[in-house]
């Protein structure tokens, strides 16, 4: 079965992995590619295992638009949004035995290493989702 692992982030986050922040949460280019290669690292290892199908890493939050319906008009917001400070940062798609396998693999993500002292704006989380191969596989 496959299953989407969701990463969320912040502005704010997207700023400090770009070398945009300044203070006790700025990320230094040494930060930065020890997060990178532990992603990478993490990335590998599941081509190898034979469970990863499709990871991306999507743009910074500033750059995103939310279309909602209004009195059944549609109404475009330009990102970011002050009403929530976490958005889909990106995503891996992977292919395993279980839901607890996908699960393990996403629960590796908490040891991505971060510059001591980092403060995150936010709670860390990630969701991990079944993905369904149609409409008979829907819960009602």
């Amino acid at each position: 079965m496959k299953y989407m692992i969701l990463i969320y982030g912040s502005q704010r986050d997207h700023d400090m992995l770009a070398g945009q922040s300044s203070g006790a949460s700025a990320w230094s280019p040494e930060d930065v590619a020890t997060m990178h290669a532990f992603m990478e690292k993490w990335n590998n290892d599941l081509v190898e295992s034979g469970e990863f199908v499709d990871a991306q890493g999507l743009s910074a939050p500033v750059h995103a638009r939310r279309v909602e319906l209004r009195d059944g008009v549609p109404v475009v917001t330009d990102g970011p949004y002050p009403e929530t400070q976490e958005v889909l940062a990106g995503y891996t798609i992977v292919e395993c035995e279980s839901f607890d396998r996908a699960t393990e693999i996403a629960a590796r993500l908490a040891d991505t290493p971060r510059p001591e002292g980092a403060v995150l704006d936010h709670d860390w989380y990630v969701d991990v989702r079944p993905i369904v191969d149609g409409h008979a596989d829907l819960d009602v």
